[in-house]
């Protein structure tokens, strides 16, 4: 086998080197196969030429090409991850580690393909503005996270989110800390320096998978909220453990952290707060024009972060997210576009960050946690403290068994815990702390760990457990009348994820007051759909007084938001006409808009009465026939199915006990016919 000197590496000469290593990782030793190509033969003359002008130009551009690559590398990962439906941070973190410590083991001089902290000779950012470029890309994707949550989709788990964010925090902090000692052997200083960063889940991780698996609103709120608010928290917990290290404890460190707690939670939601309703009347007054909107808002982010954390290090993490948070949940006309300007800025900026912070770990970083207590340590957070912290936090709650088991499963941390495990690890271990080195890679070993059970798992394991939707149950309605925000407050209590769409900003208000999810819309701009977000919806009901616009949105939104069913309301003309009747009519032949809105004025109430049998429904159907108080809506079915009943009269077939018909108007009395009720009064 020839060795290196046999085989000179020259500009007329191609080397391809195959390694193969044998025994354990830390033996260093290595078997090496070359395969030797001459380029100087004529047959051979075009590769000659192509690796002598990427050889001159690399060298002499190798910035350029690193900075490029990086980039180009990162929209490859992101292109990947989403043709083969797994979180981008999967495919980011491979190819970090490919081109940056994997890297050494094939390169001549064994240095980095890229090579994120300038090393004297080559590199991308000098000292630690690496991890400068790190907090303010950070800044950006939470605030983007922030504008996502709206305070409609916790109406049921506000407390669930609260208890995760605190008693699940404690349970990690606590319960991790433990088994890095214990475990790993890690000092107790660095063990829950450790355990405070991964605190975090993910939001970069979490929402694609939550986009590929179709969950309850409530279930997938939860994680949702949870990955976004828990980050300060988690970067809050770290920040004190670290000052807890920096000055060795004792009485001096309980005031420090008092204050440095205080002044987080201070600066955190005043800047926030302040600059988000500030931002918010620049925008509604027009004081900024239409094509600075994002790039002030942006450099505004930058601003409130940079400030925050001026007075209060690590505040400007909570403070971009309190920012978000109030300005995603207020009537901001330019709202979608701003969210659609910084997603697009945080998928770059995640591609970017993953690739740096992976390629930054070294080849030794890794060989330090090749051992089996790695994975006892990974088992022990994942299968045993993730679940039993969320099973702490979500006693008593309206989640089931399979929704909290759920939770437990999906845990993934992402570029919070491995952004500031690469800023600390490497300032303590500048300072000399023992066991500071296993900090980094213990961390991306979570990270990278986690990703790759969740990313592989979670739609599987979704299915197995009976949390995976077969069929999307959100709900799209078109109109927000009264007759509208009867239904929709009904299937809201019912847990289904509902969307009302009205231009009439007056309707919107008052369906946003009863705390249902309502957008001021033109249902013909070209724009309609960049405007809703239900992912998990499934149906389609166009309740307006307007058939015209009734039937555009049937033409039009049927295929992308009715896939189990696309329903109008019936005109005056199909209503006299029973032969006219479509098969996409809601509710009755007998009733339009008018009908249904004066019944909902005189009986603002959704009753239910439970269905013995098929003769029993199809009794009460014959019933609201003869009354046009009563206007029959759904079917209950005994798993909680809601089927919309179609004045096209469609066969009830499978009407068994427990069956339960919902219906708007006068209560049934099954001696008398129909019973007249006052019926409860309520904001319509």
């Amino acid at each position: 086998m020839p060795n290196d000197k046999a085989c000179p590496t020259n500009s007329s000469t191609i080397l391809v080197k195959f390694l193969l290593r044998s025994k354990v990782p830390n033996s260093g030793y290595f078997k090496a196969f070359w395969i030797k190509f001459n380029i100087n033969q004529p047959r051979f003359f075009l590769y000659r030429a192509i690796f002598l002008f990427f050889k001159t130009y690399i060298a002499s551009n190798f910035f350029m090409v690193e900075l490029a690559g990086i980039i180009i590398l990162g929209i490859i990962a992101q292109w990947v991850a989403w043709k083969l439906k797994l979180p981008a941070i999967l495919p980011l973190i491979l190819i970090g580690l490919l081109v940056g410590p994997i890297a050494t083991m094939f390169t001549d001089d064994s240095s980095k393909l890229i090579e994120p902290i300038w090393n004297g000779t080559k590199g991308l950012f000098p000292g630690d503005s690496l991890y400068y470029f790190v907090s303010l890309a950070i800044s950006i994707i939470l605030f983007e996270g922030g504008l996502t949550l709206k305070r409609s989709e916790v109406a049921n788990v506000g407390p669930v989110i609260t208890k995760l964010i605190t008693v699940g925090s404690l349970v990690t902090f606590f319960g991790a800390g433990l088994a890095a000692h214990f475990i790993f052997g890690l000092n107790w200083q660095m063990s829950f320096l450790f355990s405070s960063l991964i605190i975090v889940t993910g939001p970069t991780v979490i929402t694609p998978i939550l986009r590929n698996i179709p969950l309850k609103k409530d279930l997938s709120a939860v994680l949702k909220w949870e990955g976004i608010l828990i980050d300060p928290i988690g970067a809050l917990a770290a920040v004190l453990v670290y000052e807890f290290i920096r000055v060795g404890g004792g009485g001096d460190y309980t005031v420090t952290a008092l204050i440095e707690f205080g002044k987080i939670l201070l600066f955190g939601f005043t800047f926030g707060f302040t600059f988000a309703h500030a931002l918010v009347f620049v925008i509604k007054n027009n004081f900024v024009p239409h094509y600075l909107l994002n790039v002030v808002s942006l450099s505004t982010v930058l601003l409130v972060f940079v400030m925050s954390d001026v007075f209060a290090h690590e505040s400007g993490l909570l403070a971009v997210v309190i920012m978000g948070m109030v300005m995603g949940n207020t009537d901001l006309p330019n709202l979608k576009e701003l969210l659609y300007f910084k997603e697009s800025l945080s998928i770059l900026l995640i591609s970017i960050l993953f690739i740096l912070l992976a390629a930054n770990i070294n080849l030794a970083d890794l060989e330090l946690i090749y051992t089996w207590k790695t994975v006892a340590l990974f088992c022990s957070i994942v299968f045993v403290i993730r679940p039993l912290g969320v099973f702490l936090s979500a006693t008593r709650s309206n989640l089931s068994f399979r929704d909290k088991l759920f939770i437990g499963w999906v845990g993934p941390r992402g570029i919070v815990a491995a952004g500031i495990a690469s800023l600390f690890g490497s300032k303590l271990l500048v300072q000399g702390e023992a066991d500071a080195q296993f900090i980094t890679p213990l961390v991306f070993m979570i990270v990278l760990g986690t990703v790759l059970l969740n990313a592989t798992t979670a739609r599987l394991f979704a299915k197995l457990i009976g949390v995976f939707l077969n069929k999307s149950e959100g709900i799209l309605i078109i109109g927000a009348s009264k007759i509208s925000r009867l239904i929709g407050n009904y299937l809201q209590d019912n847990n289904r994820h509902v969307v009302l769409i009205d231009n009439n900003p007056n309707n919107v208000n008052k369906a946003k007051r009863q705390g249902l999810e309502a957008i001021a819309a033109n249902i013909y701009a070209d724009s309609i759909t960049d405007n809703i977000e239900l992912s998990d919806v499934g149906y389609l009901l166009a309740l307006t007084g307007n058939s015209d616009i009734n039937n555009f949105a049937i033409k039009h939104f049927k295929k992308e938001y009715g896939e189990n069913g696309a329903y109008r309301l019936i005109n005056s003309s199909e209503m006299n006409d029973p032969e006219k009747n479509p098969k996409e009519g809601l509710f009755s032949h007998t009733d339009d808009f008018i009908n249904l809105t004066e019944t909902s004025r005189k009986y603002p109430k959704i009753n239910e009465i439970e269905v013995n049998n098929k003769e029993h429904y199809d009794g009460l159907i014959e019933l609201s026939k003869a009354d046009k108080d009563i206007v029959p809506l759904f079917l209950k079915m005994p798993d909680g199915e809601l089927r919309i009943i179609s004045s096209f009269s469609k066969e009830m077939d499978d009407i068994t006990e427990g069956c339960i018909l919902v219906y708007l108007g006068k209560e049934f009395d099954l001696e008398d016919g129909v019973k007249e009720e006052k019926p409860k009064e309520m904001e319509v």
